[in-house]
């Protein structure tokens, strides 16, 4: 059998979000989740997003805000929500499921407010409630193969079929076992820091420190303009807290990108793998550069056209999914 390409694993955290540039606006949002009633029952998840404006003078600006609280059942269906702000067809979400059928509703149920915090922030509910069981993995040694376990596994790829579905699942590579069945065991996971920089207080939306098997996806977008492009570097983690008191993260990317800011085009693109759970996923990164040339507002419908399957990891995929906001948000630099 070919093995599909591996690359050493990449375990190397960026640490703080960097100090805001003057004449930038940087755009926040995480997703908190919590199991009150422990690992395999309804769980709660907490959104919470702003956009920040620092100009070239004078005191930063928040632009927005935005919010949801979800409980979410272990199939990662909807069912109970709140929207910060409020939106009159809010509810028509209750019963949804996570992942292209929750994208598909949020389209046609919000899509007057794509461009938000909110949108971005209920956009990124597939991602996030797909990852968040993971973090149970740092406090139960039986995470993998309890019936909690098998249930929101259920849920992921096809049906809970892995093969293919991103490069870190090519089949034949490490994070298959002999017999096929993906290995949610030997995974590679990083201790890290904060994401807030103790030098810029406002460099970030407040975030409540977490204990217990807590889950937090956290994404920071800045963009500022340079000769008529607009420069864009964004950074996403997800992680959790640990039984030591600290924090681990299971994917982490940087991404730089340079915007025609006229025609809205793809012009540059840099993807930096910096932590994976197995050594085929850094490949996504290369790949990614087929979006060049594209129009970045649109990233929410063609990423999957250009990078599905192996050709795309599905984490980084949501990073550039949130990048179709750029232009929207480039509109608000004074």
């Amino acid at each position: 059998m070919n093995r599909p390409q591996q690359y050493p694993l990449a375990r190397q955290s960026a640490g703080y979000a960097p100090l805001r540039r003057p004449g930038s606006i940087r755009r926040t949002t995480s997703i908190d989740s919590d199991w009150p009633d422990g690992f395999g029952e309804p769980w709660e998840m907490v959104g919470r997003a702003r956009d920040l404006l620092t100009p070239t003078s004078g005191e930063p600006q928040e632009l927005a805000t935005g919010g949801f609280n979800i409980l979410a059942s272990p199939k990662r269906e909807i069912l109970r929500i709140t929207l910060s702000p409020d939106h009159p067809r809010t509810q028509e979400l209750v019963g949804i499921r996570a992942g292209g059928a929750s994208r598909q509703a949020l389209a046609a149920i919000l899509g007057n407010i794509r461009g938000t915090p909110t949108y971005q922030l209920l956009d990124d509910f597939a991602g996030a409630s797909l990852v968040a069981g993971w973090i149970w993995s740092q406090w139960r040694g039986d995470w993998a193969s309890g019936p909690e376990r098998a249930s929101a596994a259920s849920s992921a790829g096809r049906k809970g079929v892995m093969d293919d579905i991103c490069t870190g699942f090519a089949v034949g590579g490490s994070a298959f076992k002999e017999d096929g069945t993906p290995d949610n065991i030997n995974q590679s996971f990083t201790e890290v820091g904060p994401l807030e920089n103790p030098d810029d207080a406002m460099g970030w939306h407040p975030m409540p420190h977490q204990q217990g098997p807590k889950k937090r996806r956290a994404r920071r977008i800045d963009i500022w303009r340079e000769n008529g492009v607009l420069m864009v570097d964004a950074g996403f983690q997800d992680s959790g807290s640990n039984p030591e008191g600290g924090r681990t993260a299971i994917h982490e990317y940087r991404v730089y990108a340079e915007v025609d800011a006229q025609t809205d085009e793809l012009l540059a693109l840099q993807a930096q793998p910096l932590i994976l759970p197995y050594r085929e996923c850094p490949g996504a990164s290369v790949k990614a550069t087929r979006m060049i040339g594209r129009n970045i507002a649109e990233f929410r419908e063609t990423v999957l056209e250009s990078l599905p399957s192996t050709l795309g990891c599905t984490h980084l995929n949501d990073v550039l999914r949130a990048l179709a906001d750029v232009p929207a948000l480039a509109r608000l630099l004074r």
